[in-house]
């Protein structure tokens, strides 16, 4: 088993929801934690609540992406980890309804800004020939529902890419993971952005941090390529 004190881990989107639940968890087993949002006000705050690194920032923009990563080596001189938690959706719509410039923003966090994190991560790994990248999908990225198409598309994508990354680093002691929440009354989706409360049938936010932290410290001869978390009695 892995021991995680002292080892570096970024988050992004971790000013609330699962983001901020596996920051708080990392940050209890002895793990340094930086954590990106692009509400300041709230980063700041949440940071200074669990003992984070604040990195104000948007990863849908690619300058934004180079900053956080040059904070974050100046911070703390190396990188263990990147979980790219950071996601959007709320655009609803059956497909003759679709809004082309909604979609796009939806993929330009949930893909591209996905992907743009995980390109630093990956350059910083396979020259250290070790690390780890978390992706945060949904069981969304593998079964549709009913005016979902913006949304699931770019967890499929997420799903998709995570394939490939596995199969491009592992070769670098890289361990890439996919990991797949069902409902979490989180603020996500929230227009306000204010967290719905917990329901005692429904999963938390530390039942996901619980099982990224799980994938985490398994020895490195093994890894997780994707893990799948349900409530056990919804209704």
């Amino acid at each position: 088993m892995i021991d995680l004190v002292n080892k570096n881990f970024l988050i992004t989107g971790g000013s609330s929801g699962l983001g901020k639940a596996t920051a708080n968890y990392l940050i209890k087993e002895g793990a340094n934690v930086a954590i990106t949002g692009r509400d300041v006000d709230k980063l700041h705050s949440v940071a200074k609540g669990i003992g984070a690194f604040a990195i104000h920032a948007d990863v849908s923009k690619t300058e934004e992406v180079v900053k956080t990563y040059a904070s974050f080596l100046e911070k703390f001189g190396r990188l263990d980890g990147l979980i790219n938690n950071a996601g959007i959706g709320g655009h609803r719509a059956e497909l003759t309804d679709l809004d082309m410039e909604q979609m796009r923003k939806i993929f330009d966090v949930n893909v591209f800004g996905a992907t743009m994190m995980a390109q630093h991560a990956a350059e910083i790994f396979k020259k250290q020939q070790h690390g780890e990248i978390i992706n945060i999908a949904s069981t969304a990225a593998s079964k549709g529902y009913p005016t979902g198409t913006a949304y699931v598309a770019s967890k499929f994508a997420l799903r998709g890419m995570t394939q490939c990354w596995q199969q491009e680093l592992r070769r670098y002691n890289v361990r890439v993971v996919l990991i797949n929440p069902s409902e979490v009354p989180t603020a996500f989706g929230q227009a306000d952005r204010k967290p719905r409360e917990d329901e005692p049938n429904k999963l938390h936010s530390e039942d996901i941090a619980h099982a990224i932290v799980s994938t985490l410290k398994m020895d490195r001869r093994g890894y997780v390529p994707e893990l799948t978390v349900h409530a056990t009695n919804p209704f």
